[in-house]
């Protein structure tokens, strides 16, 4: 069967989305789900175990998960990075699912998903059962990592592209760190328990808003219901095992070409080394805090450390790139990577090595500052050095990849260092070198060719337009560009 030729899919004007709704909406939703990754990393929710004197006379009690299910500090790590395994697994399968399946449907079953599995970490009754729940919620979480961003690129403004991507990646670090400040509260004030039932009744309208909604459509994929009304007769009979070959296929086929693809490799492999420094910080950072600085209320002041830098950081990155736009805003990109990254670096390497707990806070803000200036600019590579209908996949990859080989096993691994030897500041010090070569391969990134990909749908022949319109002038211009396609 011939290629289609497909005009684009325009939300009516009586819809309620538009581009800055459609951004608000989804900076809600990241926010919720990195404000759970802070909570269980607080020392509210998160607890400590139970500790005895010497000889045994005199015991505490422990707190929180760890002291309940008396985890030591690898089970502890582990838990942390449960949820991750779900995303891994998860997001390649819902990236697939997007050639076939309306992606902002999928966006809704994964967040119903994310909201029962919350809901459920409430009622864990033991290390193995709270570890399952937590992989669910990965699950849950992985249709929106790998949707969401392609969806507010196709929205964007063309001149703020990565600036909208900033503001939505924003959300990263300020629910972490809202996340320790909520769990710390809440957890202190009314248990552990009571902080995954209130994240889950809080996610619920939007898991709901998903089935219920009008779908929207991405740039360069078929809508759902156009290729099923373009599948001939004999072929929709086919057997199911057929169909899973053809899927498993197509998706094969779609990642060598992101194998093959250097600046997207590159990328990535910078990405990893970040998000495993990144990811340990995020889960050890408060205690790390309060056992080298002895500093009683670390959630709240690593949290509100985190929610202010993270902030600035991120959206600065982000203008940033869209200041320096020109031919070469893939290379301009790999060039703020590196040199952020490397500043940031040695801003933290010098906060550790510092005695005094007001000389550590100081250059932990300015590290910080930097290192969460790479969000926009990493994310917009990944959307753009491939064609458009690849980004699904493209961010679902850099996802898995980022997890399985970042932040899922620095946290474990920085628990098994720590319970080796016995000393915090040595065991940061370690995890804050890795960011060196980090920003050493970003920085080869530089040199490598790349082209700006987001304007080409050779896949279906696809036309088409952001699809969602504010002013009801650019309707009728629309139309004309979808006559000429």
């Amino acid at each position: 069967m011939e290629p289609s030729i497909i005009s684009p899919t325009i939300i009516p004007t009586t819809s309620w989305f538009t581009p800055k709704r459609l951004l608000a909406v989804f900076c809600v939703i990241n926010l919720l789900t990195y404000l759970d990754r802070g909570a269980i990393a607080s020392n509210g929710v998160n607890g400590s175990k139970g500790t005895c004197s010497e000889g045994a006379v005199t015991c505490t009690s422990g707190t929180g998960i760890q002291g309940d299910f008396n985890l030591n500090n690898f089970q502890d790590g582990v838990l942390s990075s449960a949820f991750l395994v779900g995303i891994m697994v998860a997001s390649p399968i819902f990236a697939s699912l997007t050639k076939s399946v309306n992606p902002f449907r999928l966006i809704g079953v994964g967040l119903s998903v994310w909201t029962l599995a919350t809901l459920f970490c409430g009622f864990s009754f033991n290390f193995w059962s709270i570890s399952v729940c937590r992989m669910l919620v990965g699950v849950g979480e992985a249709s929106f990592v790998s949707l969401a961003a392609p969806f507010i690129d196709d929205n964007a403004p063309a001149s703020q592209k990565t600036a909208w991507l900033a503001v939505f990646y924003m959300c990263i670090p300020l629910g972490y760190a809202l996340g320790y400040i909520y769990g710390g509260l809440v957890g202190s004030h009314f248990g552990w328990r009571y902080a995954f039932w209130i994240e889950s009744i809080l996610m619920l309208p939007f898991a709901i808003s998903g089935f219920l909604m009008k779908p929207l459509e991405l740039k360069g994929l078929v809508p759902a219901d156009l290729i099923k009304a373009e599948v001939p007769e004999d072929k929709s009979n086919t057997s199911s095992t057929a169909k899973m070959f053809d899927e498993f296929w197509r998706f094969w086929i779609d990642m060598k070409v992101l194998l093959l693809n250097k600046v997207y490799v590159i990328n990535v492999l910078g990405y990893i080394g970040y998000d495993f420094v990144l990811g340990a910080y995020s889960y050890w950072g408060p205690r790390a805090a309060y056992n080298i600085y002895h500093m009683t209320d670390a959630d709240l002041v690593f949290g509100g450390i985190a929610m202010v830098c993270g902030i600035v950081g991120t959206l600065a990155g982000g203008f940033a790139l869209d200041f320096l736009n020109n031919s070469n805003t893939l290379s301009n990109a790999f060039k703020l990577l590196s040199v952020t990254t490397l500043i940031g670096a040695a801003f933290f390497f010098g906060a550790f090595l510092c005695r005094n707990v007001n000389g550590f806070l100081a250059l932990l803000s300015i590290g910080e500052l930097f290192v969460f200036a790479t969000q926009g600019p990493v994310n917009y590579v990944s959307l753009h050095c491939v064609e458009p209908s690849l980004r699904p996949l493209s961010m679902a990859m850099l996802t898995v990849a980022i997890h399985l080989f970042g932040d899922v096993p620095s946290s474990p691994l920085a628990g098994l260092l720590l319970d080796s030897i016995n000393n915090w500041r040595t065991t940061s010090l370690i995890l804050t070198t890795i960011l060196f070569p980090t920003a050493g391969i970003w920085f080869i990134g530089i040199f490598v060719h790349s082209v700006d990909r987001f304007e080409d749908d050779n896949e279906n022949q696809v036309c088409t337009i952001p699809l969602l319109q504010e002013k009801p002038e650019e309707t009728s211009t629309s139309h004309a560009q979808s006559q000429e396609c």
